[in-house]
């Protein structure tokens, strides 16, 4: 277990100061603006550009680039709500994340996972699952089990070593919980803590843990310690498949929609 994390502002993942961190152990250089917000450098066809991941520009960010010699370069914007975005062309459009609301007590949201989820639940609760929770070091094996599915279901999420560095520059903010089927590790969830919200990143499972429904536990079992530590949102991340959002929902997951992605340059 974790102690309770004070009450802090909520706000994206991208925009914790651990990610800042774990960029810069990676050999990268983001830039951090006065009012807080975290700016990445990255390239466009090439062409070097900035990026104002999951946050809303604030009225000033004009002034905050010019003041850090910026006012030139191009910048991508993806705020995490819908938000006016005046000067600025659209790249892409909204995009459908899912999250979960944690301010209920557990016998209220206990309540609201559906019927199929909460019977699965309930046999991985009456099986030999024990559900264990610790910080995650930068070599746990989960790391490469995850990568070697990420590449075989060509998903796309962070490269491993950014995961392990996250790992290591915020260890209090990187949870594990690992679901034990007579001691032996049949399932895990790895969630990212920043602020009062916790962001699921990456998970893995086996033909035991899909069979005794390892992840309704582990999914279940994290709600639980997250919130007691003060975490009121839980981000299960976009819609993927059809399969994996309908277990996301029957969770409790609700359908919120990002700001889309934009690309503003000061002189067009």
């Amino acid at each position: 277990m974790f102690d309770a994390m004070p009450t802090t502002p909520s706000h994206a993942l991208m925009q914790d100061p651990a990610f800042a961190a774990a960029l810069r152990l990676c050999g990268e250089d983001p830039i951090t603006l006065p009012s807080g917000l975290l700016l990445l450098n990255r390239r466009l066809a090439g062409v070097p550009v900035l990026m104002l991941p999951r946050a809303a520009p604030p009225p000033d960010l004009p002034k905050q680039l010019a003041d850090a010699g910026l006012s030139r370069r191009l910048l991508i914007l993806s705020p995490e709500h819908p938000c006016k975005m005046p000067r600025a062309l659209r790249m892409m459009p909204r995009q459908a994340l899912l999250r979960v609301d944690l301010s209920g007590d557990d016998q209220t949201r206990r309540a609201g996972l559906h019927q199929k989820w909460r019977n699965q639940l309930r046999r991985a609760e009456g099986s030999l699952l024990r559900v264990t929770q610790r910080r995650m070091n930068a070599s746990h094996p989960m790391l490469a089990r995850a990568a070697e599915q990420s590449r075989a279901r060509r998903y796309q999420g962070w490269p491993t070593a950014l995961t392990a560095a996250f790992a290591k520059a915020a260890p209090e903010q990187t949870q594990i919980f690992t679901a034990l089927l007579r001691g032996h590790p049949v399932a895990h969830m790895l969630f990212l803590i920043h602020g009062n919200r916790a962001t699921y990143h990456i998970g893995h499972t086996t033909p035991e843990g899909r069979k005794t429904h390892a992840h309704n536990l582990l999914l279940w079992q994290a709600s639980i310690a997250l919130h007691r530590a003060g975490i009121m949102e839980m981000d299960l991340g976009p819609e993927t498949t059809p399969q994996i959002d309908r277990f996301k929902c029957r969770a409790g997951a609700q359908q919120v929609m990002t700001g889309g992605t934009w690309l503003r340059w000061a002189p067009f």
